[in-house]
């Protein structure tokens, strides 16, 4: 696999995505998405991967837009239209990766780098990490999903704080709105969202995906809607392989042992 702007690494069941634009804080450009299309690809085609760590190198994990793609392409409507095209598609194949994703967020994430992680199924923090949306500062707004995604996550009100005064979030507000799920002291950050990963990919591949998918779309249904998907998706599972193991397991005292 051919990658300029990402590294990837797999093994003992995990995939390992870093963003490697180092010296333009991580921006996201086309070459940016290209590789992360190709990432998922990967991801999706491998029955070793169990689950999946997005990190990056350099002093920020992502400072947003690639502002030279924006001046590039803005004032071309096609040309706009398929950045944004590219960017919804591949964040949206992140988002539905058929393992559990663990991003890692140290320095910043701002604008698009925010967007990003709100892909992510978990989110670990640096404890010196800031997380922003800042677009209003600049006469912006999200592009990248964000106006959708924030407030499912942590609400309207808190969404549009964000989203109107452009301040910055230090990681215990992050973790008491819901944006990250925990708070790693700093340095540590690589060993902590490496140690969630190790614990996800311990699970069943079959049952963390059908919980992932169950939360996804149940979000944009009615509660009956939901609760009839959450009937039909588990008698589905529960015909298979992992059910019947974790079964045995629990009868028998023992740990279970899951195959994809």
């Amino acid at each position: 696999m051919d990658l300029t702007t990402v590294t990837y690494t797999s093994g003992d069941g995990i995939a390992r995505i870093v963003l490697n634009r180092p010296a333009q804080l991580n921006a996201i450009s086309p070459a940016l998405l290209g590789d992360l299309d190709r990432v998922c690809a990967t991801i999706e085609g491998d029955p070793a991967v169990r689950a999946a760590t997005l990190t990056a190198a350099g002093r920020a994990f992502c400072a947003g837009a690639d502002l030279r793609a924006v001046r590039e392409t803005v004032g071309d409507p096609e040309r706009w239209s398929a950045f944004m095209s590219l960017w919804h598609r591949v964040f949206d194949r992140i988002e539905a990766l058929p393992v559990p994703l663990v991003a890692g967020v140290h320095g910043l994430a701002l604008a698009g780098g925010l967007e990003l992680l709100l892909v992510a199924d978990l989110v670990v923090m640096d404890e010196t990490a800031r997380l922003g949306d800042q677009h209003a500062n600049f006469g912006l707004i999200a592009g990248g999903g964000g106006s959708q995604r924030l407030p499912r996550l942590i609400g309207a009100r808190r969404a549009k704080e964000l989203m109107l005064l452009g301040g910055w979030v230090e990681a215990p507000q992050a973790l008491a709105w819901g944006l990250v799920n925990r708070v790693a002291t700093a340095g540590q950050l690589e060993e902590a969202v490496l140690a969630l990963a190790r614990e996800l990919a311990g699970k069943s591949v079959a049952a963390s995906r059908v919980a992932k998918r169950l939360v996804d779309q149940g979000l944009d249904l009615t509660l009956p809607e939901g609760l009839a998907l959450e009937r039909r998706l588990a008698a589905e599972h529960m015909r298979g392989a992992d059910p019947a193991e974790g079964l045995r397991a629990f009868a028998e005292k023992r740990a279970p042992v899951f195959h994809r």
